[in-house]
């Protein structure tokens, strides 16, 4: 387990070196950061907003009127007009790898947006059913890549420590966009009354708004966005990556967290030549048809190995139960299943529809919290338990009051509500969870192939819940609801039995799991040797943990020590004859700032100490003390260059305070007990540390 306990040993120090920006604190500790974020949000926006959108439109009368009421016909036909856009989003998931390695992720968003655009177009001319299937299908080209490429580009440009929150966020956007799309649907179905004589803008305006924010997305990425730093290093351009992930996080190129960060890409991407050499040295020369067949194998070991397949079939197996739990039934054929209820019309379904939409988003919101407390398994199984437990209940209510409903509209509303009730237990569990599942049971030679095929096996299995689903309400309303309360009681008994709990397990822990036979194991004492050769865990072992200055005044006696606290905080200690004591607390600063320390005697008056640091927003900032007056702040330092650097480093407190200014490299030392100060070079070794330290 030597490797799994090194890696986590470099994310837990690059995360302490972070100073507690990880998570959603890191997520909006600096506006470039929640940038990334914001548009992580808008390519899950665009992604949610189509798979709400269909629904509400489908049941409007001017939208039957034109596609000639083939909108109307339920069943089969019905079916593949939903399910036509998952169709071309999973040949949009399919081209996705090969175009963001070849275009980069940039201009890849670029192509996905104005093919999404060219389809949306295509659906607002409708005149028949044939443009919707043509709009709707080309429309998912460009919806499945940007599923994937979107929150590829983000969590690359975005630091190590946020990017699980990042794909947390990223499941939020879907969601939202899920439920924005439920309410403009509600509110442009009053555009010239909601029967006979609709203005063809009640469905034309959710069609067509969907292009905005697909626009503002490729606008930024090629205007403000820059390029992925994974992608210049896998390109061979080390130089741009450093620069472009020193500019990510407003630090210089030889900033710790920026070196290390650099060193990580670095490292897989040695890791994964290293590893095609080893299992593919007759593809070697780095044509196009050896890369192409590498893949192929790759792939096809994912079926082939073993253990591959028992971690492929777990893969492919939770995204079939997370879809044919019926969730993405709902959000296609909502309105739909609402008006068969008789709840008094079209508007009162989509109404209750957008309802659906606020639950599936509020309730996501607990995965991001519980996820790593809980577990995958259990929280998984709790939510596929309340999941049956609607559908069979929804299935009874229909069975025993169908075509009465107009009669009894209690038992319907009831209904309504158990299926809002089913959406909140799907978001909190397998909307977010099954993805996670996908991303951790494989080891990291294979990890991206084994997430793509996951990936494919949702948006494939999407497309069969989205043809199937028309059908199968027109045959049977509650027969509907107990298939789908079947194979979800089928997919908690699989879970419960037969997938392992992925929650802090280490890659050797799940190759022990799945018999693998040490290929985790191999991977990281790999991955650990070049990150031994390239200087990394050199890096990180000597990475300090924060920076300290002080100062002495000979009429005083005391040394007055600054450095800062795990929590950010800066904090005085004062030296005197007696030893250390606490001083004052200076309040937060820019987590691993350094620390400028300043003195000086007034006549009569005692003395004065300033000290220098940077706040969050990079501004830096006067601490002062003075007689009589103890700590204030004066917040108008500007110009960094005007301050007295003195960077020091503790030793088991013992201060050697080091002068950058002072090209001697006189080191200066108090005595222990005394206060008195010696004076003496610095050795070579403390000459290093401290032009290590001017850097920052």
């Amino acid at each position: 387990m030597a490797g799994g306990m090194a890696s986590q040993g470099i994310s837990a120090k690059r995360a302490e070196l972070a100073g507690g920006r990880v998570g959603w604190r890191g997520l909006v500790s600096s506006k470039k950061t929640f940038g990334i974020a914001l548009f992580a949000s808008l390519g899950g926006l665009v992604y949610g907003y189509n798979q709400g959108m269909f629904a509400q439109i489908l049941t409007m009368r001017s939208f039957i009127d034109a596609t000639q009421g083939y909108a109307e016909h339920t069943g089969t036909a019905q079916g593949m007009l939903t399910s036509i856009l998952e169709l071309g989003a999973w040949l949009g998931t399919l081209a996705n790898g090969y175009l963001a390695d070849a275009l980069g992720r940039r201009v890849t968003v670029v192509v996905a947006v104005v093919v999404f655009c060219v389809g949306v177009i295509v659906q607002a001319c409708t005149t028949n059913p044939d443009f919707v299937y043509a709009g709707r299908f080309v429309t998912g080209l460009g919806v499945g890549n940007l599923s994937m490429i979107v929150p590829l580009y983000n969590a690359e440009l975005a630091p190590p420590e946020i990017r699980g929150s990042l794909v947390a966020v990223q499941q939020l956007a879907i969601t939202f966009g899920i439920m924005v799309s439920f309410w403009i649907g509600y509110g442009t179905n009053f555009i010239g009354g909601t029967g006979e004589g609709q203005s063809i803008a009640a469905w034309e305006i959710p069609v067509c708004i969907q292009i905005l924010p697909a626009l503002v997305l490729a606008v930024g990425m090629m205007l403000f966005m820059p390029q992925s730093p994974r992608h210049l290093m896998n390109q061979g351009r080390e130089e741009e990556c450093l620069q472009t992930v020193a500019r990510l996080r407003d630090a210089s190129v030889d900033d710790m967290l920026v070196r290390i960060e650099f060193l990580e890409m670095k490292a897989l991407r040695m890791f994964e030549e290293e590893t095609a050499r080893k299992k593919y040295p007759q593809y070697q020369d780095g044509s196009f048809k050896s890369r192409f067949m590498i893949g192929v194998h790759d792939y096809m070991s994912l079926i082939t190995d073993k253990s591959l397949f028992k971690r492929t079939t777990v893969a492919c197996l939770i995204m079939v139960f997370q879809q044919w739990n019926g969730i993405n039934a709902i959000n296609y054929y909502a309105p739909q299943i609402f008006k068969d209820l008789e709840l008094g019309g079209t508007t009162t379904s989509l109404l209750a529809t957008g309802v659906a939409g606020i639950f599936e988003f509020v309730f996501t919101i607990p995965a991001v919290l519980w996820v790593d407390n809980i577990g995958r398994k259990k929280i998984l199984i709790a939510g596929g338990i309340g999941m049956a437990v609607c559908h069979f209940i929804v299935a009874g209510i229909i069975g025993s009051y169908q075509h009465t409903f107009a009669e009894h509209k209690a038992p319907g509303w009831v209904a309504v509500v158990f299926v809002w009730i089913f959406i909140i237990n799907f978001a909190y569990s397998w909307g977010p969870v099954a993805w996670i599942v996908v991303s951790e049971v494989y080891p990291l030679s294979m990890r991206a192939k084994g997430v793509s095929i996951g990936g494919s096996s949702n948006w494939l299995n999407n497309f069969a819940v989205g043809l199937s689903t028309s059908p199968f309400l027109s045959a049977s309303n509650y027969g509907t609801f107990i298939f789908f309360g079947c194979i979800t009681t089928i997919g908690v008994f699989w879970v419960w039995f037969l997938v392992p709990e992925t929650k802090g397990r280490t890659l050797e822990e799940m190759d022990e799991l799945f018999g693998s036979g040490g290929m985790a194991a191999e991977d990281e004492a790999r991955k650990r040797r070049i990150e031994r050769e390239i200087g990394l865990l050199a890096l990180l072992a000597a990475a300090p943990y924060t920076k300290i200055g002080a100062t002495y005044l000979p009429g005083t006696g005391e040394i007055n020590l600054f450095y800062q606290l795990p929590n950010n905080d800066i904090q005085e200690m004062v030296w005197s004859g007696g030893g250390w004591s606490a001083g004052g607390n200076l309040g937060k600063a820019l987590p691993g700032t350094s620390i400028g320390v300043t003195a000086s005697e007034g006549p009569g008056a005692g003395h004065e100490i300033r000290v220098y640091v940077q706040h969050g927003n990079k501004d830096i900032v006067q601490k002062c003390w003075s007689v009589g007056q103890g700590w204030w702040s004066m917040d108008n330092v500007v110009d960094p260059t005007h301050l007295v650097a003195v960077l020091s480093q503790l030793h088991n407190l013992v201060v050697v305070a080091k002068f950058t200014s002072v090209s001697t490299g006189l080191a200066i030392t108090p005595t222990s007990g005394t206060g008195a100060m010696t004076a003496r070079p610095c050795t070579p070794k403390e000459g290093n540390e401290r032009e290590d330290d001017s850097r920052h």
